[in-house]
C-alpha cells in the first residue's frame, strides 16, 4: 500500500514538473484578429502579455475582403483569432467556421445580446455588423473578449480584466467628447448621409438620422433609382453635406453631387470618415478612440454649416 502511495506521489510530481515546462516553453500567446479595429482593441487588453496581429490594414473593406496566402500562414500558426462575426468578414466566413474546429476562435459580436442589434435591411434573419460605433456594444463585446482570453490563459486573467477597465474609462470619455461634438450640430441639421450604411449604431447612439447610399455591406449594388430618390431626400432636406468614407470608393457618393448639381443644387463631398477600418498608425483615426474622434469632429463641421 506505501508503495502505491510513493508510486503516485512520483508520477503526480512528474506531470506536475512537465505542466510547468510546458507553460513556460509556450510564450505569450499569438492572437490574430481580422480588423484592425478588434486589434486595438485587444491590445489594450493583453498589453505586453501577448502577441496581437491583425489580418486586415489600414482602409481595407472587410465585406469584401479575400485572405491571402500570408492570412492563412497566419491563421495557421496563431494560438487563438478573433473576429467581429455577423457576417461582417463575408468572404472569410467558412473559414473561420473551420478554424473554429481546432483552435478557439471568439467573435466579438457572441457577446451581445440579440436584442441590441440592429436589423440588417439588406439580408433576411441577420444584422448590422458595424457594432463599433455603439461604444457600449462595443465594449460589451470587449468584456466578452476578455472573459474569453481569461480561460485560455488563466494566469493572466485578472491582468486582462484591469486592463479592459482602464480601456473601458479611455472609451467612455471620448463617448462625452463626442456627444459635445454632436451638440454642435443644430437638431434639424443632424441627417449623416454615407457612402454604404455602416453608421447606423452611431446614429441610434447620438440621434442621428442616418442614410447610407450603399447598403450594409459594399457587396449591395446602386440602382439609378437609389440615386435619384437620394438626390431628392437631399434637397428635400437641404442637406449640404454627404461623407464619403476611407474604405469604400467615392464613386456613388460623387453621383449624388453631380445629381443634385443637375438641379440646381449645390452640394458638398465631405470627410472622409472612418467606418470598416482603422486609418494610419500615425494618423488621428489610427486607433479606435481616435476614429471615433475623428468622425465626430469631421461630421459636426461639416453639417452645422
Amino acid at each position: 500500500m506505501h508503495r502505491f502511495i510513493y508510486f503516485i506521489l512520483i508520477i503526480t510530481a512528474l506531470a506536475s514538473c512537465r505542466l510547468e515546462t510546458e507553460t513556460e516553453d509556450r510564450g505569450p500567446l499569438h492572437i490574430v484578429t481580422t480588423t484592425g479595429i478588434i486589434e486595438d482593441g485587444v491590445e489594450h487588453i493583453v498589453q505586453d502579455s501577448a502577441e496581437v496581429t491583425s489580418i486586415m490594414g489600414p482602409g481595407t473593406d472587410p465585406h469584401i475582403y479575400k485572405p491571402t496566402p500570408s492570412d492563412i500562414e497566419l491563421m495557421d500558426d496563431a494560438d487563438v483569432i478573433i473576429a467581429n462575426g455577423l457576417h461582417l468578414e463575408g468572404k472569410m466566413s467558412d473559414m473561420l467556421k473551420q478554424y473554429g474546429e481546432e483552435k478557439p476562435v471568439i467573435f466579438v459580436s457572441d457577446g451581445l445580446a440579440k436584442k441590441d442589434l440592429i436589423k440588417s435591411a439588406d439580408f433576411e434573419d441577420s444584422f448590422d455588423p458595424h457594432i463599433w460605433f455603439d461604444w457600449k456594444l462595443w465594449m460589451e463585446g470587449m468584456s466578452y473578449v476578455t472573459e474569453e482570453l481569461g480561460k485560455i490563459d488563466t494566469l493572466s486573467k485578472s491582468y486582462f480584466e484591469d486592463n479592459y477597465k482602464d480601456y473601458e474609462s479611455d472609451v467612455r470619455q471620448t463617448h462625452l467628447d463626442v456627444e459635445d461634438y454632436i451638440q454642435e450640430i443644430p437638431e434639424e441639421k443632424r441627417v449623416l448621409i454615407t457612402s454604404h450604411d455602416a453608421f447606423s449604431y452611431f446614429g441610434r447612439r447620438y440621434n442621428v438620422e442616418v442614410r447610407g447610399i450603399q447598403g450594409i455591406s459594399t457587396l449591395s449594388e446602386v440602382g439609378l433609382k437609389d440615386i435619384s430618390d437620394m438626390v431628392d431626400f437631399v434637397i428635400e432636406k437641404e442637406i449640404r453635406s454627404i461623407f464619403v468614407e476611407t474604405s469604400t470608393s467615392d464613386k456613388t457618393a460623387q453621383s449624388i453631387v453631380d445629381g443634385c448639381k443637375d438641379k440646381g443644387y449645390e452640394l458638398k463631398l465631405d470627410g472622409p470618415l472612418y467606418s470598416d477600418a482603422l486609418g494610419e498608425p500615425d494618423s488621428e483615426g489610427g486607433s479606435y478612440v481616435g476614429m471615433i474622434l475623428a468622425n465626430a469632429k469631421t461630421i459636426a463641421e461639416g453639417l452645422k454649416e
